[in-house]
């Protein structure tokens, strides 16, 4: 697997990192170890996880991996801020107090001492930023984060972060993760170029649509049991429309004429941006894993990713 630089920080990173967002919900912990060491085996040194997934179960299962594996030397840790954790009123969001609490419960979920890439996975309306940046810079300077990022934020948002930090001389955001892939582009209107512009990495999630680039879900089909559309309402509403099923049969038959799978070319077609550092790459199991990330290997020359 190839490394690239995340934005323009000296962090160098896989070309596709693993996602673990089904660990402790779809894929139980031996599962989710052996996807750990798959993704290891092929190269892969970035794993993305966040408070929030499983109500943590997802970062200790990771945390227990490390230990077991001896593998966090070898490993660039991402983590993220947000996910309401407890039934308190400061049991969430981006204030002080929470964040402070966060970052501990992390490292101890995790069984480290320090986390790569610090991610506020949200914007939060009800803490001012410099409330927020302030104590994420705080973090950097007592060794408990060595970077910072964001998730889920619009370019008028990640603008303010961006410039408050410079103006306060406070650590800056290297690396954005929003959503992104064939059936969701509109990061490519205004948080692509001002990322270009101001040299942050893009960490994208979602490529395989919530499954629906993966040929599974057709027109005038019923939904496959248990399929994550079926199981999640946000994934029905997102993507099952007519547009997105045009755009799906599209890409089935442009998969079936390469000899790939459409959850292959899915993966591709992000990777042919060139302004996306990594797509994060999650799975239920490891026959889903294996066949994704074959796309790798799949080089899509403008034309055809235009098409």
């Amino acid at each position: 697997m190839d490394y690239v630089r995340l934005g323009q920080s000296g962090l160098k990173v896989a070309r596709v990192c693993l996602g673990t967002m089904t660990f402790g919900r779809e894929a139980d912990e031996a599962m989710s170890f052996k996807l750990m060491d798959r993704y290891v085996e092929l190269g892969g040194n970035f794993f993305d996880t966040a408070d929030a997934y499983s109500t943590g179960a997802s970062e200790e299962i990771v945390g227990r991996w490390l230990k077991q594996r001896g593998a966090r030397d070898r490993i660039v840790l991402a983590t993220k801020v947000f996910g309401v954790m407890g039934p308190g009123p400061n049991d969430g969001g981006l204030s002080r107090l929470h964040i402070q609490r966060a970052v501990e419960a992390s490292l101890k979920r995790l069984q480290t001492d320090v986390i790569d890439l610090y991610q506020i996975h949200r914007w939060d309306a009800n803490v001012p930023i410099e409330e927020t940046l302030e104590t994420l810079n705080d973090l950097v300077r007592q060794g408990k984060v060595r970077y910072l990022g964001c998730s889920n934020l619009a370019a008028r948002q990640l603008a303010r972060y961006l410039h408050l930090s410079e103006r306060r001389h406070w650590s800056r955001f290297i690396s954005v993760q929003p959503i992104y892939n064939a059936l969701n582009r509109g990061i490519e209107l205004e948080l692509l170029p001002l990322c270009a512009e101001e040299g942050l990495g893009v960490i994208t999630y979602n490529p395989l649509a919530g499954g629906m680039l993966t040929g599974k879900y057709r027109r005038g089909e019923a939904m496959p049991t248990g399929a994550r559309l079926e199981a999640f309402r946000m994934y029905y509403e997102r993507y099952f429309t007519e547009d997105a099923l045009d755009i799906v049969e599209r890409f089935t038959q442009a998969a079936a004429q390469r000899g790939v799978t459409p959850a292959q070319l899915a993966l591709a077609w992000v990777l042919a941006e060139p302004r996306v550092t990594c797509p994060i790459l999650g799975a239920r199991n490891l026959e889903q894993f294996n066949d994704t990330i074959e796309g790798l290997k799949i080089t899509l020359t403008p034309e055809e990713r235009a098409a």
